[in-house]
This record gives C-alpha cells, structure tokens and sequence, in this order.
C-alpha cells in the first residue's frame, strides 16, 4: 500500500468519525414540556423521588411524562457500579430509606396509575441487593392503588437466588431485567455485572413464577453485528422470556462509550421481526428510540388475558 492511499485511508476514518456524531434524521427528541411534565417534576420534588427517566437521560421523558407515566427509581440516585452506557452517577450511595416504598405508592395513587414501573441502582454493598424494598413497594403500591400492575426492572443481585425470590414472592406482573447487549461485548459495556447473572434472573423468574411475564432489552450500536443480535435474542427466548426491547444506544456524554453506529429503521424492522415471526416472542418493541420501560402499560395490558392475569 502507498503512502497517498494511506493518507486516503486515514481521510475516510475521520469522515465517519464526524459522521457518527450527527444524529440521523430518523432520531428525533423532542424536548420535554407542558403541564402534565411539569405536574410530575412537581410530584416527584415533593415526595423526594427520583426516576430513570432523569437519571438516565432517558430520550422518551417528554412523552411519557407528558402522558403521566414515568419510572420509579429506589434506593437513591447512585450506582455502585460504573457501566460504560449509563449516565446513572457511581459512587458510595446513602442508606436504604425504608418510607420510599410508601411514598412512591402515595405517588402512583395520586398519579391514578394502572400500571407502574419501578427499578432501582444497584446495591452491591448490601447482602441482599436491597431485594427487600422491591418486595415493599409492590406491596405499597397493592395497598393504596388496587388494581394497578406493577413492573419491577430489577439488578441481578449477582445471580442470588435468594434475592430474587424475596421479589418474585410478592408477585409482580412483569419481571424485567436488562442484558443490554451482546455476550461478546458485555464485559466491555458492563465491567462489574456478569452475563450468567443475568441469563439467572431470567431463567428463575420464570421457574418461581410461571405465570410472571418476564422481560429483557438491548441496545444496538456498540459494535456489535446483526448476526450477534438476533443469536442474542434467540438465546434470551430460549430463557422463556416474553417481551423484548431493543433500542439505539445514544452516548450520554464523552466519558462514555462511543456510538460505533446508527442502525437504520429497515434494520430495526429486520430485527423486530425476527424476533417476532421466527421467535415468537410475545411482544417486541424495537425501533430507535425504544427503552425498557417504553409503552410498559400496554404490554401488560394486551398480554394479560393470554396469561389470564387478574389485575
């Protein structure tokens, strides 16, 4: 090879450098507002509460917050753990506060929820994950607002058994916990977790509770290929998971991974329906801007008479 054709080389690489930074045209944000956005910032001010939607930089906060919905994040807003992807703050978080589980059910009753969505950071310096305060707030949240499904995105507890069935013993309709991309590429985007912790959640959320709708998401354009995607999905629905989520990964800042690429919107439909038509997946949300929680109601609506579920 020339020197000239190096230099050309070279040219190119920094051509799709910049390009990765611009947004396609087919992601579009739109910034968040109006009075049901500013009544649930006022809400959750008032009850000390903290979601994902603000601590992740979720890009749907306008409109789900604009439509009343949000996530619910317990056990305060910093991770013990530092994952490549995620805009959740790392460091020595404070002690559980055991009242949270109770005002987020004051919450959800006031917000008139018929389905509410609760994840937390993760707890690696207690025993038990902070299991314990999952298990309260579903039951909270049963008390004061009857009627409402309840989704727990939960931490794998790194794989604790024990853990786990404190939270699948207070019966939760959907049991949700991210893989968040491929096994080729999960240590790199997640240092701390483990891909059998998750694959055990998943698997004995299921074994405790056949009729718990279990559920995973990943994201796309950390460089990994359309051939790793769909043999990822293929072994999570080998796990019985029901619903699936795959979204575009948008780096939150330049401290975190790069985006390696864009997946067009026909790449995301090849992906959907894949996992549908030859999975069988229960549900697939996956386009863009999808994230775990996104839609979350209507899932649980459309597949409860499948499984029978009384809410």
């Amino acid at each position: 090879m020339s020197i000239k054709d190096t230099k050309i080389d070279t040219n190119q690489l920094k051509l799709n450098v910049k390009s990765l930074k611009r947004r396609p045209s087919w992601i579009k944000i739109s910034a968040p507002g109006g009075e049901k956005y500013n009544d649930l910032i006022g809400l959750m001010r008032s009850k000390n509460l903290h979601t994902v939607c603000e601590e992740a930089q979720c890009p749907n906060i306008g409109e789900c917050w604009g439509a009343g919905t949000a996530t619910f994040m317990m056990m305060g807003k910093i991770c013990t753990r530092s994952c490549g992807f995620c805009d959740v703050m790392t460091g020595r978080p404070s002690p559980l506060d055991w009242n949270e589980p109770h005002r987020i059910a004051l919450a959800v009753k006031e917000m008139n929820l018929n389905h509410a969505v609760i994840t937390s950071v993760n707890r690696d310096e207690l025993s038990d994950g902070g299991a314990p305060l999952f298990a309260r707030v579903i039951q909270e949240i049963r008390e004061h607002q009857p009627g409402c499904s309840i989704e727990v995105l939960i931490p794998d507890f790194k794989g604790s058994l024990s853990s786990l069935k404190t939270v699948m013993d207070a019966r939760p309709e959907i049991l949700n916990h991210n893989v968040e991309t491929v096994q080729r590429l999960f240590k790199k985007v997640q240092p701390q977790d483990d891909y059998e912790w998750a694959k055990t959640v998943l698997i004995n959320a299921k074994n405790m509770d056949k009729d718990v709708l279990t559920k995973t998401g990943i994201m796309v354009g950390l460089g990994e290929t359309i051939t790793e995607i769909k043999d990822t999905i293929s072994e999570i629905r080998s796990w019985g998971v029901n619903i699936l989520t795959v979204g575009q990964y948008l780096q939150p800042s330049r401290k975190h991974l790069p985006i390696e690429r864009y997946y067009t919107i026909d790449e995301f439909n090849e992906i959907k329906l894949y996992a549908k038509e030859c999975l069988r997946f229960d549900w697939v949300e996956c386009a863009p801007l999808v994230r775990s929680s996104y839609r979350a109601e209507r899932q649980v609506r459309a597949l409860s008479t499948l499984y029978k579920k009384l809410y």
